[in-house]
């Protein structure tokens, strides 16, 4: 056989040996699919996980097996970083199986998906100049957290869920308290104390509440509101006798907000 003919043999058998082990022949059974998306999930190949598990869903339609498959596919998603893809997927898992025994872990996904995203968003806070950004993904990542302890408090996964609650509040708290923190430097007392003043009313047991005080007495100060400055202090006095901010004073350097954990 001519040299050429042996190389054009040898690359169409490559060629079809790679089709073989990325494409699953047609008829192949939906649970040999699902065992193949699981291997490809655990090596951390997404993209021919995510293949493999839309072809189940076609397959095996109305199934337990295809319910899996659809969280199986979420998980992919967010894996691959399609998370638009990934919460489009669970929200529909969750409006169309209300009674699947798997409603806890997809509760609990479509948390983990905003919480991770949106630790993203404010690691980067600290080292930037500070504005009005979006925190929808942390509230989301809230409601979905709080709507599994509350329907399924004894699931496997709620008191990772109560704890990520407690984080997020924390972390959205101490946010708050950096942005008044920016805005007292710079002179804008109104806006430090509206934004300190939302921290104290909207996340009163978070650690952050301390400072969002201490900064809303000092904005009054500022703008020469003597009255409700003397409020806020006895408030201060009142829960934190020992409050280093009394103590001290202001402290103007930028703390990083995951400091308090």
């Amino acid at each position: 056989m001519p040299a050429g003919a042996i190389a054009a043999l040898a690359c169409a058998l490559l060629v079809a040996g790679c089709g073989t082990t990325s494409q699953p022949a047609a008829g192949t059974p939906p649970e040999k699919l699902y065992a193949d998306a699981k291997e490809e999930l655990a090596a951390g190949n997404f993209e021919r996980a995510i293949r493999a598990l839309e072809r189940i869903e076609g397959q095996a339609a109305g199934t337990l097996l295809a319910q899996q498959a659809q969280l199986d596919l979420a998980y992919a998603r967010w894996k691959a970083n399609e998370r638009a893809q990934a919460l489009a997927g669970l929200d529909r898992f969750i409006r169309l199986n209300p009674s699947s025994p798997a409603l806890d872990y997809a509760l609990y996904l479509r948390g983990l998906v905003n919480f991770n995203d949106n630790l993203g968003f404010l690691g980067g806070v600290s080292g930037q100049e500070l504005s009005e950004r979006d925190q929808q993904a942390s509230r989301e990542a809230y409601q979905s957290f709080k709507q599994l302890v509350d329907t399924f408090p004894q699931s496997r996964y709620a008191d990772d869920a109560r704890l990520r609650m407690d984080y997020i509040v924390n972390a959205l708290a101490e946010y708050e308290v950096h942005v008044a923190r920016y805005y007292y430097r710079r002179g804008a007392f109104v806006a430090a104390a509206n934004r300190a003043q939302f921290a104290i009313q909207e996340y009163r047991q978070a650690p952050a509440t301390e400072e969002a005080l201490y900064l809303l007495s000092r904005s009054y100060d500022q703008l020469g509101l003597v009255a409700l400055r003397d409020d806020v202090e006895r408030v201060l006095k009142a829960n934190f006798p020992d409050s280093r901010f009394l103590r001290e004073g202001l402290i103007l350097r930028d703390r990083s907000w995951w400091a308090l954990w």
